[in-house]
């Protein structure tokens, strides 16, 4: 199995995960690969928007209002 290893690790981070592990009673390493395989398994909200709107006919017909006014740059001066 592939692992990996995380520098720069926050210590309050660290100690959040150590206090979840331990609410779980489990391993921090096995509370960590529980939250990433979840994290990978979450729907991507785009993809979900997108069949949403294919199960309702998608959107070829959807209007596109013309721009009338005239783009202009931010002035950060």
């Amino acid at each position: 199995m592939p692992s990996i290893i995380v520098r720069g690790l926050d210590d309050a981070v660290k100690q959040q995960l150590a206090a979840q592990a331990k609410e779980h009673g489990r391993s921090m390493e096995a509370e960590v690969r529980d939250i990433l395989t979840k994290a990978d398994r979450r729907p991507n909200i785009g993809m979900a928007l997108l069949a949403a709107v294919q199960e309702v006919g998608g959107v070829q017909e959807l209007p596109v209002p013309a721009r009338v006014d005239i783009a202009r740059s931010a002035d950060f001066g």
